[in-house]
């Protein structure tokens, strides 16, 4: 092949695809610039043949570029014009922790099915009824039956999916699944159900994922309802980080909205979570929560809005 500098670009792409296939653990950063780097390989291949097939090919290659960038910036919850630091854990500023309570409220009215599970995966679906889905963001949530849960949801018209629930299982970061939830789709005045606008989007959905796939919680192996438990008592915390409004605890009423579960079943949640280092002196009482998440789960810098 010549010319030979092409040769070995194309020869060094197919190694390092191979290298990134064998990952235990997807890098979309990383995925972005091999799929850039094969876009300008076979655009080049291209001009040299003139095969317009390769040049289809260079076309997929930067459109798979543009979804992994995209994963990525939501996933680490940076903003596309964003030149400043990921967002770690923390929520900067009253009206963010309201969006965040916000979303969650919706997913408790809304919700398809009963249940932390469907709350849990329906947190994870589109802001405007469009998106994208991997097999990572669901097996990441602690879910039983994951494929299960999603042909319940297809089957209730509430989320769409191109091809089944196991094809959405099986995907990988450089070959996404789009999905539509009609019920988040902007109404005909443009409004929809939640107020905040794009850029809000990925900060907010970047900090919620990094909250219920925590290491620990992960080694834990901790259910939905856990991590479900854990992003509500996040967003319902005071500066120091203790819950509830100036400290004084979460009533069971307004967990129960928020995170469904049985007789008996809150107690084994918070205990879980404790073991896992995210709530340290929790108090558990016939009418409250009280407690406080841990500083290196949560480091606050500014008071909630009651």
């Amino acid at each position: 092949m010549r010319p030979v500098v092409l040769r070995d670009e194309l020869v060094e792409l197919g190694e390092l695809f191979r290298t990134y296939q064998q990952r235990t653990e997807p890098d979309l950063a990383l995925l972005a610039e091999l799929q850039e780097r094969k876009a300008r390989a076979f655009t080049t291949w291209a001009d040299v043949t003139g095969d317009v097939n390769l040049r289809l090919e260079a076309r997929r290659a930067e459109q798979a570029a543009t979804a992994a960038r995209l994963q990525h910036q939501q996933r680490t919850g940076r903003s596309a014009d964003s030149d400043g630091p990921a967002v770690t854990r923390l929520l900067t500023a009253p009206t963010q922790w309201e969006h965040a309570r916000s979303v969650l409220a919706h997913v408790a009215d809304h919700s398809p099915l009963p249940g932390p599970e469907a709350r849990l995966l329906t947190l994870r679906t589109a802001h405007t009824g469009t998106g994208n889905l991997v097999g990572q963001d669901l097996t990441a949530l602690g879910l039983t039956d994951p494929e299960h849960l999603v042909e319940q949801l297809t089957g209730s018209g509430w989320l769409r999916l191109p091809s089944t629930a196991g094809d959405l299982l099986a995907s990988r970061p450089e070959n996404p699944t789009p999905i539509t939830v009609p019920s988040l789709a902007p109404h005909e005045d443009g409004t929809g159900p939640f107020t905040f606008g794009k850029k809000m989007r990925p900060k907010l959905s970047g900090w919620a994922q990094k909250i219920v796939s925590d290491k620990k919680l992960r080694k834990a192996k901790a259910t939905a309802g856990t991590r479900l438990l854990a992003l509500t008592l996040a967003t319902q915390t005071d500066a120091p980080g203790r819950l509830g409004p100036g400290g004084q605890g979460i009533t069971l009423n307004a967990l129960a909205d928020w995170v469904p579960t049985g007789p008996g079943e809150l107690q084994r949640l918070v205990d879980q979570l404790t073991a896992a280092d995210w709530l340290t002196d929790a108090a558990l009482t016939d009418t409250q929560l009280t407690g406080q998440m841990t500083e290196r789960v949560l480091p606050l810098t500014c008071p909630l809005q009651a």
